[in-house]
């Protein structure tokens, strides 16, 4: 299955707010809510739903999303918050989070087009996974500074710094669980996965 490319307001009314898959917000409150259908969900769906959230928002397949359950199993610590951490620290992520795009998908396409330099080195993979002490720079910094920063965010996240002067980003550590994108509960996801296999 490839990567969603239809309606995006559809997916936010079925699964609440995604802001990573758009910037912009409906304009009636209740499409968010879903409380005019009062239907009893099951496990299943609870999970599944759990885990379209996390799929939507980060702009992943079905496969990509399955090889990073698979890398957060094998690495230390809790399943849940390892994959949160692999999913905070691809580039797309990290571009939206510094404010330098207004969504993921706006990041992917500066990474898929090389406007974007890590450590000096041009780098054209969204899901290169950044690392503490990447510098993140746009290539041309007359032709898009303009436009990188025009979506800059007060509040960042603690792992994460910004220098408008020189017009870099940082990536000062690992990322904190607490200070994730999007609420989700992770174990529901890593559940879901367990049962399918």
């Amino acid at each position: 299955m490839s990567r969603y490319r239809g309606p995006r307001f559809k997916k936010i009314r079925r699964l609440g707010a995604l802001p990573g898959l758009t910037n912009k917000k409906p304009s009636d409150i209740r499409d968010l809510q879903n409380k005019s259908r009062s239907v009893k969900k099951s496990q299943y769906r609870i999970r599944l739903e759990e885990k379209q959230k996390l799929r939507f928002h980060y702009g992943l397949t079905e496969r990509q999303l399955i090889n990073y359950i698979r890398i957060a199993g094998k690495a230390k610590g809790s399943t849940g918050e390892v994959l949160l951490q692999l999913l905070e620290m691809r580039l797309d992520n990290i571009l939206f989070r510094l404010g330098m795009a207004s969504t993921i998908p706006a990041a992917r396409q500066l990474v898929n087009h090389r406007h974007i330099l890590v450590n000096d080195r041009i780098v054209n993979i969204p899901s290169y996974r950044c690392k503490p002490r990447d510098i993140i720079t746009p290539k041309d910094k007359q032709k898009y500074v303009g436009d990188l920063f025009q979506n800059y965010r007060e509040e960042l996240p603690n792992h994460l710094t910004i220098h408008p002067a020189p017009y870099k980003g940082l990536v000062n550590k690992i990322i904190d669980t607490k200070s994730v994108g999007l609420k989700i509960n992770e174990l529901l996801v890593v559940e879901y996965y367990s049962r399918q296999t």
